[in-house]
């Protein structure tokens, strides 16, 4: 049985946060950088031995982890690959042992979906590596999602998994939530960049906030009598009486929008337009569903200082990065004056990186 070396980039949210739960609307692209999976199957192994080679996944640990592992046997960041080996055998996949190298070049903490491109290349390496059944994209999502969810504990919807399978290069993704369809959405940036700004400030998607924000999301659409969000019309919200669940069904209906809204303009050619719809979506996000920082604050803040046309946290919350659209000369700005300013206001220096919409994960027999 030769090795096999699987490859899933990380992923940016332009648009659309904390709807994918709630059946609505995303618009993510994949990133021009991801992980990559080099995996030598043993089929006499009983056991998978996992090393890291890269300062993302903390560079030179190793761990093994069993084929019959149940939830709780493994924490840390090998939970995410041993979650992948449960739910792949839950489904009837012979996953063999052997030994696995993770190399990455997605940061941990900073809301690029580093662990959902771990999953979604350990799954492609691991089924590939079993001979079969082949899986869908849409089924080898299920899977990771089923990793994250049900083996580590976050309580996560499908947006990073779906981003990372379905990428393409100078294309977002336009993802309804409800019939699980992708469609591509060309971006024309011109002399434009869309920008990564990693504040710094880790967030952890297993921590209790996000699973707070959910369990109020259900609640708003309890109270309307819908069986998600998704299903209330726009101005529904101003009937949940709970006032916290009101500001968090406001947040849903109106992000919704602002996705729809902004693939429009992304067509078009609207970069004004796309920029003034992601400050109104980090607004909502600040205010409404609370789960900015003061650093994300700042460096949006900063970035529509220095002429960006747009800048939004990005990721789950609670720290991680914003991203930010901007033209060559703003872009050049931002980099040059904005880590200085934002750790001149008392928060960690943060790391600016222009990136590009790439491919989405694969898979080669070495």
């Amino acid at each position: 049985m030769s090795g096999v070396r699987a490859y899933a980039p990380g992923r940016v949210n332009l648009i659309g946060e904390h709807t994918d739960y709630n059946g609505g609307f995303a618009l993510p692209i994949a990133l021009d950088r991801g992980t990559h999976v080099d995996f030598d199957p043993d089929p006499t192994a009983s056991s998978l031995k996992v090393k890291t080679m890269s300062d993302a996944v903390d560079a030179g640990s190793e761990v093994t982890i069993s084929l019959d592992t149940v939830p709780g046997d493994v924490g840390g960041w090998g939970a995410y690959v041993a979650g992948c080996v449960w739910a792949l055998r839950r489904r009837g996949v012979d996953v063999p042992g052997g030994a696995m190298v993770v190399t990455s070049a997605v940061p941990v903490g900073a809301g690029l979906s580093s662990s959902a491109a771990l999953e979604c290349a350990v799954v492609l390496a691991l089924s590939a590596a079993a001979g079969g059944p082949d899986l869908d994209r849409r089924t080898v999502a299920a899977v990771a999602h089923d990793a994250e969810n049900r083996y580590v504990g976050a309580d996560t919807g499908l947006l990073d998994q779906l981003s990372i399978l379905h990428g393409a290069v100078d294309t977002a993704m336009l993802i309804d939530f409800r019939s699980m369809q992708v469609t591509p959405v060309p971006i024309e940036l011109g002399d434009a960049t869309v920008m990564v700004v990693d504040s710094h400030s880790p967030h952890s998607h297993a921590a209790g906030e996000y699973g707070a924000r959910r369990r109020s999301c259900e609640a708003a659409a309890a109270a309307l009598g819908v069986p998600e969000l998704r299903s209330a019309a726009g101005d529904d919200w101003r009937r949940v009486d709970d006032p916290v669940d009101r500001r968090r069904a406001r947040h849903v209906l109106t992000e919704n929008s602002r996705v729809l809204d902004t693939a429009a303009a992304l067509t078009a050619g609207d970069l004004d337009g796309v920029g003034r719809l992601m400050v109104e979506s980090h607004a909502s996000m600040r205010d409404d569903f609370e789960i900015t920082t003061s650093a994300i604050d700042e460096i949006v803040r900063t970035a529509l200082g220095a002429g960006a046309h747009g800048a939004r946290m990005t990721g789950g919350g609670f720290g991680g990065s914003v991203v930010v659209l901007a033209s060559a000369e703003a872009a050049a700005q931002i980099e040059a004056d904005l880590p200085e300013q934002v750790e001149r206001s008392g928060h960690p220096r943060p790391t600016v990186a222009r990136v590009r919409a790439g491919a989405g994960a694969n898979i080669t027999t070495r």
